[in-house]
């Protein structure tokens, strides 16, 4: 039996788009011999530690002139072997050839690497001055700063799953109207990790109603026909176009993204973040008026003194503590729209869209005036597409990309 003989190697290429710059260097291979016919790859990525690469291995016999995967000649382990890898730096692969090479000497052969440095795209990025978005694979280390509540608006990747939606019998101040049904959310999609603010509603719109001024404070005095316009925007579900004078229609047109109103589905799968519970930090009520559980996770109507904004005002956006998903305010501050007519559960469904008509669009949260349990995750308020009198409606905004 022949042994298979190699050298080290001594070129890499970046492909599949890759910057200019490569990001993979230093590579080179060696065979086990005669321990294993196993051959090493070494190679080096540039990055940081929480980078992700799409990775593939090419073995040539002739110079270059014909190529082949690696792993359809044989079988890869360890760095790469499932055609990714997390982190930068030094990295290390094994290629095990098969059958075919048992009895072939080679006495120059080479390996490619081929990388892509892959996109987080956890955190979507809108900078409300340009239009254009951008994408973050985690929260920046200052944190969500004045400037991503006021120039710019983030929302969170939130993953296709399932859910129980409603509530139990035994769930304190539970309602009629929250009967438990599981539901599936077959797409990912993004939602805002803040409620709109005051001066990102402005940038868009050009004005700013609401009463209790503050530029990191929810937009507020905001109608479902405000956001989605009385035209085209009433039509929902039956389509999902907006009027073009609406809020959702000039940010559409500014970003030629697809934004709306989340889905009243969507809203409370983003809400629970995995949790089951009343809250969303996976706590109960205690008392359904006043819970000093959820006076840690929202303004509500029996914690207004507590320094984060004025007496019977909401307060700025990012206060309190959010839920697994980084998501703030869920539970009080302003009532939040969305895009649902209110009607009564079908029971299990898949990417519900609500009642076909009604006379109230859905609204959820609880607001800065609200008792406990109007803070429910399960919670379902209802108002007229018109009405947006008073300082109670806000809105955060979702996409499916």
């Amino acid at each position: 039996m022949r042994k298979l003989i190699l050298l080290f190697l001594l070129s890499a290429a970046a492909s599949f788009g890759a910057p200019p710059e490569s990001v993979v260097s230093d590579v080179g291979c060696l065979q086990m011999w005669p321990f294993s016919r196993s051959v090493v790859i070494n190679y080096k990525l540039k990055g940081n530690e929480g980078d992700q690469f799409k990775i593939r291995f090419y073995g040539s016999t002739d110079q270059g002139a014909t190529v082949f995967d690696l792993s359809e000649r044989g079988t890869l382990s360890l760095d790469g072997a499932e055609g990714i890898v997390a982190g930068a730096g030094g990295r290390k692969t094994i290629w095990t050839p098969d059958e075919s090479f048992r009895s072939v000497e080679i006495d120059d052969f080479k390996v490619k690497v081929e990388v892509q440095k892959l996109v987080n795209k956890t955190y979507l990025v809108l900078d409300l001055e340009t239009g254009s978005a951008s994408y973050l694979g985690d929260v920046p280390k200052g944190g969500w700063t004045e400037e991503y509540k006021t120039k710019k608006l983030v929302l969170r990747k939130i993953p296709a799953g399932s859910f129980t939606m409603g509530s139990p019998e035994e769930e304190l101040g539970r309602a009629s109207n929250e009967d438990r049904h599981e539901i599936a959310v077959s797409k990912d999609f993004y939602i805002g990790i803040f409620e709109v603010t005051q001066k990102q509603y402005e940038l868009i719109s050009g004005d700013d109603p609401s009463e209790y001024k503050g530029s990191t404070r929810p937009a507020e005095h905001i109608s479902y026909n405000m956001l989605r316009g009385k035209e085209k925007g009433s039509a929902w579900p039956d389509n999902s176009d907006v009027d073009a004078d609406s809020f959702l229609g000039k940010l559409r047109a500014k970003t030629k993204l697809s934004f709306d109103l989340p889905t009243e589905a969507q809203w409370e799968y983003a809400c629970r973040a995995g949790t089951e519970t009343a809250l969303n930090d996976g706590s109960n009520l205690t008392n359904q008026f006043t819970d000093g559980k959820l006076a840690k996770l929202g303004r509500c109507g029996f914690n207004r003194e507590d320094g984060k904004g004025g007496f019977s005002e909401h307060t700025a956006v990012g206060a309190y503590l959010p839920n697994n998903w980084g998501l703030y305010d869920m539970h009080g501050n302003v009532m939040e729209w969305c895009l649902d007519w209110y009607g009564g559960y079908k029971g299990p469904e898949s990417d519900p869209k609500g009642a076909e008509t009604g006379t109230y669009r859905i609204v959820r949260g609880g607001g800065f005036f609200s008792t406990a349990y109007d803070c429910r995750s399960a919670d379902r308020g209802a108002s007229d597409p018109n009405y947006g009198f008073y300082s109670y409606y806000g809105f955060r905004l979702a996409l499916v990309p």
